[in-house]
């Protein structure tokens, strides 16, 4: 089956985003960078800024609970900026290509409402989206249904004309129950394989990073 949009998650397809860029500026060890992201500043911790909680609300929550860690989690707003790696090599040229074929391409990532526009000054391609879906700004974040039939209203397209890519299984899995097709992002060539295999892409270019 053949897609004719293109659908991108943007953190870890587009944009590699880590808290441990940072926190190894601020921790002695990798040892102890692991273990204040696996206790503190965790992932599921992480998911509520996602979600359209405040990072004000959640820091000032999150220090009262670690008062003597609370310099640290407030480090997670006021340096955030220092979490951002740079682009995933080759996927930024690889949207460039579909914007340039005249290939329809969206995205839905989970991501604040309140980074977003930090991202964006950094990665001006984030601007090139036809629709962008930021779950911070919805409240809504995947995998949960509502964020993907919220995209499918917008774009107007029937979710088996879209082809999602994302590096989260469970994001995969919630697409694909919608009839979604889908790719499992593991690098850009694999991608690009994928794209040209569908017609969307020139077999004859090659990715750069």
């Amino acid at each position: 089956m053949s897609a004719r949009v293109v659908v991108f998650d943007i953190g870890g397809v587009l944009i590699d985003w880590d808290p441990a860029y940072l926190y190894r500026k601020l921790l002695p060890d990798e040892a102890s960078v692991s273990q204040f992201l696996k206790e503190i500043c965790t992932g599921a911790w992480n998911e509520q800024f996602d979600a359209g909680v405040p990072f004000a609300d959640g820091i000032a929550d999150l220090a009262g609970h670690h008062p003597e860690r609370a310099n640290l989690i407030e480090a997670y707003w006021h340096r955030w900026h220092e979490m951002l790696g740079g682009e995933i090599p080759g996927t930024a040229k690889i949207l460039e290509r579909l914007k340039t074929a005249g290939v329809p391409v969206h995205a839905i990532s989970n991501w604040s409402a309140e980074t977003f526009p930090r991202a964006l000054e950094r990665f001006p391609f984030l601007d090139s989206f036809d629709i962008l879906v930021v779950s911070g700004r919805e409240k809504l974040v995947k995998p949960g249904i509502a964020i993907f039939k919220l995209f499918l209203e917008r774009a107007g397209a029937p979710a088996e004309d879209c082809l999602f890519i994302d590096d989260n299984p469970a994001n995969i899995a919630a697409a694909a129950s919608l009839g979604f097709q889908t790719e499992l992002f593991r690098t850009a060539e694999a991608l690009e394989q994928r794209l040209a295999a569908m017609g969307l892409l020139s077999q004859s270019e090659e990715v750069e990073a």
